[in-house]
């Protein structure tokens, strides 16, 4: 449906397909391209405004990154796949220092891991492990907290290709 829309869309303005930036978005203002493993010539691209656009939730939790309970809004990572239209397989997360992991897509459920783009209310910096993490609610239930889980909470992610 999100792969259709877009193309819908694209073919009505005349952009570049499986965009989601602004007119005035140059190349360098993208933060997460998500491409799929059986298409690697389509990606869908996305700025700040892009990500704001969706949907997006904001918790509290701990982390074992920081001190005390933080706060972070982003996307939830069950409403970005719902929207590409993505229902099973992996997620390959990767981080601009091309650090990898690979999160089940199962694990994108409500009230579950977000892609945040807010620490606190402000946009994280690259020096503060943004400007996007993979956070996952780690107060909520003890199966966050787990060193899997751990792993799979990559910071500074800017790429996410998905296999089935």
């Amino acid at each position: 449906m999100y792969f259709a829309r877009m193309f819908m869309f694209t073919c009505l303005i005349g952009v570049t397909p499986f965009s989601i930036l602004s007119a005035e978005t140059a190349q360098e203002d993208v933060l997460l391209t998500v491409t799929h493993a059986s298409d690697a010539e389509s990606s869908v691209s996305f700025d700040m405004a892009g990500l704001k656009a969706l949907e997006s939730t904001t918790f509290e939790t701990t982390t074992i990154w920081t001190e005390g309970v933080q706060t972070f809004t982003g996307v939830p990572l069950s409403t970005l796949l719902a929207d590409l239209e993505i229902a099973d397989g992996t997620i390959f997360a990767s981080a601009i220092n091309d650090y990898t992991v690979e999160i089940p897509v199962s694990d994108a459920v409500e009230n579950g891991p977000i892609i945040a783009y807010e620490l606190n209310g402000q946009e994280m910096s690259i020096r503060d492990k943004g400007p996007l993490w993979v956070v996952y609610p780690y107060d909520r239930t003890s199966a966050y907290r787990t060193e899997v889980i751990y792993s799979r909470s990559i910071w500074q992610l800017d790429r996410i290709r998905i296999e089935q």
